[in-house]
């Protein structure tokens, strides 16, 4: 017994010694600091617990070799530093032009923070929440509100596949096309929230619409012109392109440049041509591009393509990079294809091609200042579908669904009751409303900060890809508990065309699969990283003395970085999170904490395995992406609970899109464990950040309970959650919501029924109840009866599907219904 508690008393002070060390190395300050403080804890655990002889001098001798090595600059150098140096070197990856240019596109937002390990979230959750201005809240409430009441998506998609004239005419009227444009301009001037609301709640009525409106505001070419434009282009066209007068379109997109844009094989050349009685200095271009979003209907065309200057015309390299350009549709060589059917979502997209299309250099968008300048012009713009559009039409969807499935759910009855009281049902719906949660939440947060031009890259990488991939989970939820009615197309079904345009979310703006798997840690890593960039920048220099004096400093602050997010990761897990953090922090901050220390340890241990290379590990890269994500929306979520007053009532709502964020962080890390090549770094990971094993857990039944109760019940809650969407008035969601509110009214008349019924007081047969005799026995009133069974004919017309004669389905659509 003596033996087992000496061993015991071995191990705890080993433990002991474990702490001291780490919480050392988080404040003892500097190194040196640091030595004096560990030497005497090692001497406090010889003295204390009599580690066996081997031992100590194991301990101390390894500790005193790092020590003389650290603090003796030429050792150091010659055995840490050299070597390292030398074998990044060796493994750096080569930047491309392009690849230089996107990085240097743009600055790093607060995520950068959770790259350092210890986020201050203060810092973080600073600023003011996002609001609508005066005429931005009137134009949702008057213009939007009247557009959404003009459009009838079955007959737009089903039968005319486009939008009405008097449709397109209206949003010209009204200035849809000019939102983002300032009013100098003859724009809107909205903000960034503004655009965001827009198009969420077009898209709640129609994706189609949506979709129009999005592509003028975004990519543009507008908001490439208000950048970028000379003064000349800018009066030439942002007017006529506000007033819609000018419908742009933007080709990027080729037959051989898809997900990787930067490598366009379109062509301009420069060279002189007679026009009339002058020679002109211009651009000879050659293009095929498609997929591109309003071709068909466009006047102006934005173009990229690569330049080249054979003949010296210009000053500089032959090679003159990829450059954004303004072309007529009209224009001689220009050939407008047919129109493409992206999943009979009929908006405008089809091919657009030239042959041998001249225009003059100054239709280069910044005339001669912008030859060569078009990678990082789209680099700096492209954010905008990302960081606005796209996360809108995601989030409309999910709100759509979370209106549409929770009332179906309330009144779509089975085995006597509700679907809505089945445990899984009730866990769909609250993936359901969960999601419409914490998508609202991203996209409220990523609209804030382009209005702030705080919006990063990697921010809006983020916001496109995870939110589009939760409008897939949502919206296939929302297909399940809708079932046969889901999948029977009709202008009875509200969930068909969303169901048919989630993969155009998903496809469009970078596609999502690109997106995770080398966009988002792999952007983020370059921009947020604390010292990984200057050590790059310190690798790209050609002289070894210079760089290595310049790479020497900042791998010392590295390395002193990486040993604290190792003892922060490690004391986090031994404590639940609860040190070393301050005490006051609630349990959604600890859980943060806990994340952005592991994170950031994972982050620099697979740097010091793989090095530069990391980033051509696709998997790793995407599993690292899921990390950096699920922190960054349990910050907006937190965000956006906080700025909203922090109500009780919705607490269930929070709780639960922070558990889903917890919980595709632990996964996203159980894939980097399972999947590293090294077993001493497996373990050394596995030990430190989960030195209790996994802390997370799947979503409690409860949890999901809680939230269904919320999406099934009609109260401001449920009213919060699906703002922003067009008023239920149309004929789908409008019968729906007033028989949603009816069936929760009736329940308890309902209830008593079905009482009746068991006490044999009430009698059915296959004509159904007998009303009269319920209104004898004094089961119901005559107007309660009479109430109930105008209900049920309601409810009956609601849960019916749309049927067509054979052949209705022609050529031209569906002819008659």
């Amino acid at each position: 017994m003596g033996t087992v508690a000496g061993v015991l008393l071995q191990l705890l002070g080993a433990w002991l010694l474990l702490l001291a060390w780490a919480a050392l190395a988080l404040y003892a300050g500097r190194f040196v600091g640091w030595v004096a403080a560990s030497g005497a804890a090692m001497l406090l655990w010889a003295l204390g617990f009599g580690p066996p002889a081997g031992w100590l001098l194991l301990v101390l001798a390894v500790w005193a070799v790092l020590v003389l090595l650290w603090m003796l600059p030429e050792a150091r150098r010659a055995a840490i530093v050299q070597p390292v140096w030398r074998r990044q070197r060796e493994r750096r990856p080569a930047l491309s032009r392009t690849e230089r240019e996107a990085l240097e596109a743009g600055e790093a937002g607060w995520e950068a923070a959770l790259f350092g390990g210890a986020p201050d979230w203060g810092e973080v959750l600073r600023g003011e929440p996002a609001a609508l201005r005066e005429p931005e809240q009137a134009f949702l409430d008057g213009p939007v509100e009247r557009l959404c009441a003009m459009l009838d998506d079955w007959k737009i998609s089903a039968r005319d596949f486009d939008l009405p004239a008097e449709v397109w005419h209206y949003m010209r009227q009204e200035k849809f096309f000019g939102m983002a444009l300032p009013k100098e301009h003859g724009g809107l001037g909205f903000s960034a929230r503004a655009h965001s609301e827009v198009v969420m709640k077009i898209a709640g009525r129609s994706v189609a619409a949506a979709v129009t409106v999005m592509v003028p505001n975004s990519l543009g070419p507008g908001k490439l012109l208000l950048h970028y434009g000379t003064p000349e282009q800018q009066e030439r066209y942002l007017p006529r392109l506000a007033q819609g007068e000018e419908v742009p379109c933007f080709g990027l997109t080729g037959p051989h440049a898809g997900s990787d844009a930067a490598a366009i094989p379109d062509t301009g050349v420069v060279c002189r041509q007679a026009v009339g009685d002058e020679e002109v200095l211009g651009i000879r271009l050659n293009w095929e591009k498609r997929y591109i979003t309003l071709a068909p209907v466009a006047t102006l065309v934005g173009l990229a393509f690569r330049l080249y200057d054979p003949e010296g015309l210009l000053e500089g390299p032959r090679d003159r990079g990829i450059t954004l350009a303004l072309v007529a549709a009209d224009a001689p060589g220009v050939e407008i294809g047919a129109r493409h059917m992206p999943l009979q979502v009929p908006f405008m997209n089809g091919p657009v091609r030239g042959r041998d299309v001249f225009i003059p250099l100054d239709q280069v968008i910044g005339g001669r200042e912008g030859v060569g300048c078009g990678w990082r012009m789209l680099m700096e713009c492209l954010g905008e579908g990302r960081s606005l559009s796209l996360p809108a039409l995601a989030a409309a969807a999910a709100k759509h669904t979370a209106r549409q499935t929770g009332a179906y759910a309330a009144v779509r009855r089975q085995f006597g009751q509700p679907i809505a009281r089945f445990e899984g049902v009730q866990a769909v719906l609250a993936g359901i409303g969960g999601n419409a949660y914490l998508m609202d939440a991203v996209r409220v947060e990523v609209a804030r900060l382009v209005d702030r031009q705080a919006c990063s890259s990697v921010a809006s990488a983020i916001a496109k890809q995870q939110l589009t991939e939760r409008m897939r989970r949502v919206v296939l939820a929302g297909m399940d508990l809708h079932a046969g009615a889901g999948i029977c197309v009709g202008p009875r079904n509200a969930m068909a065309r969303l169901y048919q345009a989630v993969p155009i979310a998903i496809t469009v703006e970078g596609a999502n699969l690109l997106t995770r798997n080398m966009i988002i840690f792999g952007q983020g890593l370059a921009r947020c990283h604390p010292h990984l960039r200057r050590e790059m920048e310190c690798l790209q220099l050609e002289e070894e003395a210079e760089a290595l004096e310049a790479f020497e400093p900042e791998f010392c602050r590295h390395v002193g970085a990486t040993v604290r997010h190792a003892c922060r990761t490690w004391l986090l897990g031994v404590t639940g999170g609860r040190w070393p953090v301050p005490a006051a922090l609630s349990a959604p901050y600890r859980a943060l904490a806990r994340q952005a220390a592991c994170f950031a340890w994972t982050v620099d241990l697979l740097l010091l395995r793989y090095g530069g290379s990391l980033k051509r590990r696709e998997r790793l890269s995407a599993r690292l992406a899921d990390m950096l994500a699920a922190q960054y929306m349990a910050v907006c979520v937190i965000r956006r609970y906080e700025a909203e007053g922090a109500r009780a009532e919705e607490r269930p709502l929070r709780d639960w899109a922070l558990a889903e964020c917890r919980q595709q962080f632990e996964t996203a890390l159980d894939g980097v464990l399972d999947n590293l090549d090294a077993a001493w770094l497996r373990v050394l990971l596995r030990a430190s950040a989960r030195p209790w094993g996994r802390p997370s857990r799947a979503h409690r039944d409860a949890a999901d309970r809680a939230v269904a109760t919320l999406l099934t019940a009609p109260g401001p809650v449920r009213e919060r959650l699906c703002a922003g969407l067009p008023q239920a008035s149309d004929g789908v969601a409008g019968p729906l919501e007033q028989a949603f509110a009816e069936t929760v009214e009736l329940d308890p008349v309902r209830r008593a029924v079905r009482e009746a019924l068991r006490d044999g007081r009430l009698v059915a047969d296959e004509r159904g109840i007998d009303w009269e005799r319920a209104v004898r026995e004094g089961v119901l009133t005559a107007a309660q009866a009479a109430q109930l069974q105008q209900a049920d004919r309601r409810l009956d017309a609601i849960l019916a599907v749309d049927e067509f004669e054979p052949g209705a389905w022609g050529r031209g659509g569906v002819q008659s219904a």
